[in-house]
């Protein structure tokens, strides 16, 4: 069984993944933000700390059960976030991928596996951080090239 302080540590290092990656959601005005992914991963810390009987172990057949639940059941709220567009435009991809990396990150909480934790967390931050500035730098260059083109029976 769990100590209360293992269950505090594990449902506290989830609520931060989660707020951590909320964050970087919220400064790019995205529809979830650090409370919402907070929630997501202590949700997903819960729901894995209460199918392994809270003995911590992970290695329960209740607590996989929970974790394919968990992982299945956040496609419905990813997919709550994805708008599609004018054309071929999608919004909400990101935060949707988001949403379900963070329940992730909130069961490998839940498992007590914070080095995987601690370096998926880093890799979900940089992916989102750099994808955001090479998505900023290929939409420049569209909106370059389209300013560029001449207009219909005229130069540019």
């Amino acid at each position: 069984m769990l100590s209360t302080t293992d269950i505090c540590l594990r449902l506290g290092a989830a609520v931060l993944a989660g707020g951590l990656v909320g964050l970087n959601r919220e400064m790019h005005s995205k529809p979830v933000g650090v409370r919402t992914l907070g929630l997501v991963a202590l949700g997903a810390a819960l729901v894995t700390l209460a199918g392994s009987g809270f003995s911590g172990d992970g290695t329960d057949a209740n607590a996989s059960r929970a974790i394919q639940g968990t992982i299945t059941g956040i496609g419905f709220l990813g997919a709550g976030v994805i708008v599609k567009g004018e054309g071929r435009h999608v919004h909400g991809l990101t935060t949707a991928a988001a949403i379900w990396v963070t329940a992730a990150l909130g069961i490998v909480c839940g498992l007590g596996a914070y080095r995987p934790l601690a370096l998926a967390t880093g890799f979900l931050l940089v992916t989102l951080l750099v994808g955001g500035a090479i998505d900023r730098g290929i939409e420049a260059r569209r909106k370059r090239k389209t300013q560029e083109q001449p207009g219909p029976g005229g130069t540019a």
